[in-house]
């Protein structure tokens, strides 16, 4: 009995240092207000979301298609797009790093990431 319990000691600890690892992971992710707006691999802008005061929109119309970008004081979204499927729409806003908005018809990329806007 002494061994199991022993056992069960050792996956116990080491479950718990698993959760703790991706914890700190999780907390030092990149939480940056820069997105960047790419259309096939392009960077086509750079916006410091922290610094926008007043709601804009962005249009981009290229060989691929059209999408209307929606800038706000903390957010970026896909509000209107001449795609089939729209899911880039039903993505909604990201506010903060690590998460991407696509929309692979356009070959549109949109990411937040990093503080400095000159990355």
């Amino acid at each position: 009995m002494k061994m199991k319990s022993k056992h069960i000691f050792i996956l116990l600890l080491a479950a718990a240092l698993l959760c703790a690892g991706g914890f700190l992971l999780i907390r030092n992710a990149d939480t940056g207000s820069v997105a960047v707006v790419r259309v096939d691999g392009q960077i086509r802008d750079r916006i410091d979301l922290s610094k926008v005061e007043e709601s804009y929109e962005i249009s981009i119309d290229t060989e691929y298609g059209h999408n209307t970008i929606l800038v706000e004081p903390g957010a970026i979204s896909v509000i209107d797009a001449d795609c089939p499927d729209h899911v880039c729409i039903k993505q909604g806003k990201l506010t903060g790093g690590g998460l991407s908005l696509i929309c692979m018809p356009h070959r549109l990329v949109i990411q937040i990431g990093g503080s400095d806007i000159d990355a």
